[in-house]
């Protein structure tokens, strides 16, 4: 399936990126501002900080007093909207219908350029955050990964929590969010993308009107602290009467653009990337160790973490570990043709349902603007994956499966790691 996705780029006088990638089929539109600034950014003491402030975006600006305020004209018109922050990025979003992409950028830009962080608002908003690093850990679906990125990232701010720690939010009051947002919030660390299907003509102007007072800031990025992996622990534990062991295991891997990724990416899904894969036939279907196992690449700017994860019943989790790592050893002699021909017509669907979405074509051109300084198309990165071979795909398991660069996180009924550690 072809997909005819276009897309231009432009900078605005102040160094802010712009990118419209149109869709005409669609009757929506979507705006997403992208900021390179995320919880690596951070000092110890600041742990949480760009976390802290993506929340304190919504609660109010000079125009628009409330939270209020913000959500109510978003919810008149049955806008979709939120934000999210990551390690390496904050992103802001709202899709909404055409006709109301200016209300859209409206809104956007107001939030970013006019928030108060009102002292009161940012109080209150501590004890919210708290609440959520709360839920977060006492739920271990999501606590497993903070557990393995500690264990992978050992010793460097990639292995930091996003929302930061009790300590730390303790800590961060309302001049040093102000100072942090003065910091990385400015017209070069930023991209805007509107996806989907509106007036380029207008949209411009608008975002040109908008942004005009956005203040310069520096004119090169703050350098980040590169990764390099350490001998740390193998095995992060963390005790938890849960009725199904939480796990994952995996090793560093290939950080943003690296060649090798269309490989890795088409080994990934025949690994553990969907329900026929090898994991999933060999330890949930053959031997019903696990109700779920899957696995997947995540990249930052200068590594990455290739990983499985596995949901297990206690009993048998040896007997699970052993049949992953052997999975993991198999591969490392190469897949099929059958099995690679499955995996990149697997990709190619998945792909085009992606981006058949607004939103999700925005993410598209957005991280890789962000990330990379410069943009392939859908057809251009199809065009990659089907050039990968069955030589490539090997070196790339060769090269990442290595037992003494294995990290591994488990939350389940235990306090004594050793009969862990004796697995790996």
């Amino acid at each position: 399936m072809e997909h005819k996705h276009s897309h231009q780029k432009f900078t605005l006088k102040n160094g802010l990126r712009v990118i419209f990638a149109p869709m005409p089929a669609t009757q929506a539109a979507t705006v997403l501002t992208l900021f390179s600034v995320g919880s690596r950014n951070e000092t110890h003491a600041l742990n949480g900080a760009a976390h802290y402030i993506e929340h304190m975006m919504f609660k109010g600006t000079e125009k628009r007093p409330t939270t209020l305020d913000i959500s109510r004209e978003l919810d008149r018109v049955g806008a979709e909207y939120n934000a999210y922050t990551g390690k390496d990025r904050t992103g802001y979003w709202i899709t909404t219908a055409q006709r109301h992409l200016e209300l859209a950028l409206d809104v956007t830009f107001d939030m970013l350029l006019h928030s108060k962080f009102d002292h009161e608002e940012v109080e209150r908003e501590r004890k919210v955050i708290m609440e959520e690093m709360k839920m977060y850990e006492e739920n271990p679906l999501m606590h497993i990964e903070d557990l393995f990125e500690r264990a992978m990232f050992a010793g460097h701010e990639l292995g930091w929590n996003i929302a930061g720690t009790k300590e730390t939010m303790a800590g961060i009051g309302r001049k040093e969010l102000v100072a942090f947002k003065q910091r990385f919030y400015y017209p070069r660390n930023t991209v805007v993308i509107v996806a989907g299907s509106f007036n380029e003509a207008q949209t411009r102007q608008s975002i040109e009107e908008h942004m005009a007072g956005f203040r310069s800031g520096p004119k090169t990025p703050e350098r980040l602290h590169p990764f390099h992996f350490k001998k740390a622990s193998k095995v992060a534990l963390h005790r938890q009467q849960v009725d199904q062991v939480q796990l994952a295991l995996g090793f560093p891997s290939y950080g943003y653009g690296h060649k090798s990724l269309p490989a890795l990416h088409l080994l990934n899904v025949v690994l553990g990337g969907n329900m026929s894969s090898r994991l999933f036939i060999s330890v949930r279907e053959r031997r019903a160790l696990a109700y779920s196992v899957r696995s997947s690449a995540d990249q930052y700017a200068e590594t990455g973490s290739f990983k499985v994860r596995a949901g297990l019943d206690a009993s048998r989790v040896e007997e699970a570990v052993h049949v992953i790592l052997d999975e993991l050893e198999a591969i490392k002699q190469g897949v099929s043709a059958k099995e690679l021909a499955d995996a990149k017509e697997y990709t190619r669907g998945k792909l085009g349902l992606a981006l058949e979405d607004s939103a999700e074509l925005a993410t598209w051109y957005g991280d890789q603007e962000l990330f990379l300084r410069k943009m392939k198309t859908p057809d251009e990165q199809l065009k990659k994956i089907d050039a990968v071979t069955l030589a490539q795909v090997k070196t790339v398991a060769q090269d990442l499966i290595k037992r003494d660069k294995l990290r591994c996180a488990i939350i389940g009924p235990w306090s004594d790691k050793t009969k862990f550690t004796k697995l790996f």
